[in-house]
Order: C-alpha cells, then sequence, then structure tokens
C-alpha cells in the first residue's frame, strides 16, 4: 500500500478538505482550513505531493516528521495547516484500512462523550438572551460569545459595563459561559474588563491579549483568578512551550486543523496535562476538523469541553457543520454532550459527490477588516 494521490478542496462555508488514496483504493480524509488563506495552505500541499508519492501511509509519524522538519523552513499557520489536514487523513486511512476508530488506534477511550459549547453573538454580539435560549432548547449547557466588537486602545465605562451585562443575559438562561475577547482588547483595557468580569463566575476568557504580548498576560494571570484559555493561534508544541512554562494559560485551545494535525495535538495536550493544564480545543471549522477533536477528546484525560461551529455566524448561504456529512448523528450533540464517534477512522462519512461538485465554485472567505472610530486599523 502507498500513497497513491492527495488532493485537495475548497467547499462552503470557508473550509479546505483533504482526500489521501492509496494505489489499492484505500483512502481517508483530513481538513486543512485555514480561515481567509484557504488558497494559501492549498498551494502547500504540492510540496507534500512531490515529497510523500509512493509512501507508506501507515507510517503517520515518520510522515509527520520528514513534512515538518525537511522542507528547512517550519511552523507557521499554512504550513502547519497543511501539515495538520495530511495527519488528519492519514488517521482516518489508516482506521479505514484496519476497520478500527483513530481512537483505538492511539490506546482506547478514557470517555464515552465530552462537554461541548456553541456559539452565539456574532462577532458584534447582540440578542444574547434569545440566543442563550435557543441554544438552551438544542441542549446545550455552555456557549461562548465575543465579549465586544472593534475596540480603541482606550474605552468607556459604559463600553465595559455593556459586557457584563451581555454576560449576564446568557447566564440568566441557565448557561455556563465562556467569553472571548479574541485579541480585540488591547492590554490598557484588558486588565480592566478581566477583573470586571472576574465576579461573574465565567467558564474561562479566551485571548484576553494576543499570544504575542505573554508579558501582559502573565500580568492579567495574577490580576484575577478567571481561567485565561489561548491557543487558537499557536502552531506547534515549541509555541505552547512558553506559555506552559510562564504559567500564564489554565486552559489551552490547539485547533487540529492548525496545529499538526492529530499527532501533535496530541503530543501538545500531553505537556500540558504535565502542568495540570485543561484542553479545549478550537474548531469553529467543518466536520473533519470536529472529527478529529473528538478523536483527541476519546483518548485524552484532560480535554475538558470541545468548541463546535453548528450554528455559527460564519456558516452563512444555507451551510452548516453537517452539510458534507453521511452519518449526521455521529456529530449531533445530545444533551449538551457529543458522543466519541465509533466508526472507522475519523467516524465520519464524507459525501464525496457532493464535495467534488461544491470545489466546482470554490470560496474565497475572507475576514472583514474593521477600522476604529478615528479611522486606524482595529483587531477584528
Amino acid at each position: 500500500m502507498k500513497i497513491g494521490r492527495i488532493e485537495t478542496f475548497l467547499v462552503p462555508p470557508r473550509w479546505l478538505f483533504v482526500r489521501v488514496e492509496t494505489d489499492d483504493g484505500a483512502f481517508g480524509w483530513g481538513e486543512a482550513s485555514l480561515e481567509g488563506h484557504a488558497e494559501a495552505v492549498e498551494g502547500a500541499f504540492e510540496a507534500f505531493r512531490d515529497r510523500f508519492a509512493g509512501f507508506d501511509p501507515f507510517r503517520i509519524e515518520d510522515i509527520w516528521q520528514v513534512g515538518y522538519r525537511s522542507g528547512f523552513y517550519r511552523g507557521g499557520p499554512v504550513f502547519m495547516s497543511a501539515l495538520s489536514g495530511l495527519d488528519q487523513a492519514l488517521w482516518d486511512l489508516k482506521g479505514r484500512a484496519l476497520g478500527l476508530p483513530a481512537w483505538e488506534l492511539l490506546g482506547g477511550r478514557v470517555r464515552d462523550r465530552i462537554r461541548a459549547y456553541a456559539w452565539i453573538g456574532g462577532d458584534r454580539p447582540g440578542e444574547i438572551g434569545a440566543a442563550a435560549k435557543a441554544r438552551a432548547a438544542q441542549g446545550f449547557s455552555a456557549v461562548k460569545m465575543n465579549a465586544t466588537a472593534e475596540l480603541d486602545w482606550l474605552g468607556t465605562p459604559k463600553l465595559l459595563e455593556d459586557v457584563v451585562a451581555r454576560v449576564e443575559a446568557a447566564q440568566a438562561e441557565g448557561m455556563d459561559v465562556g467569553l472571548d475577547f479574541h485579541g480585540r482588547v488591547h492590554r490598557p483595557m484588558a486588565k480592566q474588563l478581566a477583573k470586571l468580569l472576574e465576579p461573574l463566575g465565567l467558564l474561562f476568557i479566551e485571548e484576553p491579549l494576543l499570544s504575542e504580548n505573554h508579558e501582559g498576560l502573565i500580568q492579567i494571570a495574577q490580576l484575577v483568578s478567571t481561567p485565561i484559555a489561548l491557543g487558537e493561534r499557536l502552531y506547534s508544541r515549541w509555541d505552547f512551550k512558553r506559555f506552559f512554562e510562564i504559567g500564564a494559560v489554565d486552559i489551552i485551545q490547539p485547533d487540529l486543523s492548525h496545529a499538526g494535525g492529530l499527532s501533535e495535538c496530541r503530543r501538545i495536550a500531553a505537556m500540558a496535562e504535565a502542568f495540570d493544564i485543561a484542553v479545549a480545543p478550537h474548531c469553529p471549522l467543518g466536520p473533519l476538523a470536529l472529527a478529529a477533536c473528538l478523536q483527541l477528546a476519546a483518548t485524552t484525560p484532560n480535554v475538558a469541553i470541545q468548541e463546535m461551529s453548528l450554528g455559527i455566524h460564519y456558516n452563512t448561504g444555507g451551510h452548516d457543520l453537517l452539510n458534507f456529512v453521511v452519518n449526521k448523528g455521529v456529530l449531533s450533540p445530545v444533551d449538551g454532550h457529543l458522543p466519541i464517534p465509533t466508526g472507522p477512522g475519523l467516524g465520519v462519512e464524507i459525501d464525496e459527490a457532493a464535495v467534488r461538485d461544491a470545489d466546482k465554485d470554490r470560496h474565497r472567505w475572507r475576514n472583514p477588516v474593521w477600522r476604529t472610530r478615528d479611522g486606524s486599523f482595529a483587531e477584528w
């Protein structure tokens, strides 16, 4: 059995699927979605096609090491997203070929289901109470919402009070709330907002500052007891290592489509466990990314909760999480939890014909560019 071809597909609303097929017809699916940069990730697969044609697909770790190290330049969102999608597809292929779930190949289950949370509020949060009530009706007990829209470096007390009011509206519907600062809040306001929110008992505050501002993150961690989460913009165990060492994070959020796939995120989670840090994988993406996350949850004791994109505000134009999935029940929440898939590989059956058809009209998704009231650039 040798790798025969590696295909990529741009499918709506903003995803990049990967399909690896062997010379004897075995296949596996993965997801290399990098929001707003699908074309760049797809370009990285040219080198992978040249390098891995004829390789034994069962040698997943060897392929990962060669893929990561052999090109001399390493890391970063584009390259690591491509490697992530390839890695996911290889685990799916191997599991399918052997008739076993990927989690069985990784040592077996530590749990049968994982708590999930859904998004409310969109990029510019509003109508939070009604949105939280709708999620409760779906069986969720936890939600995540953006704290604010675009912000100036300095803001008014009224703006901060509005954030508190929105959180309280979601909590009034019985929801546990994780609040995503989204890297939009700069240090002068982030300290104030984190302190103001502390009495509300949030699940976590996410990216209170951008990851590159680790000095400020240390200060916020020392200022409040609210758990601090981050990691969607970190791409390898080496990126995460600094945050484990400085003690500025309580929950890490590696994205299995950005941070080296199932193989690397399992290593990252094991490192986190040694520091008594929880894992809540980032996944506002598609079904294959979520299926890979569930394989990680199945085998990893410190995975605490799982993000999912069902009904997220990015899924527009009639395109949602389960569009290309044949066995939709595998990724459908039950009582606020996602079951661990029991099917072979990643456990998800993809409608290949629908994917190939969607790829004919390739998406060009881009995130918005925001500006503050004075016309200067604002973080999205």
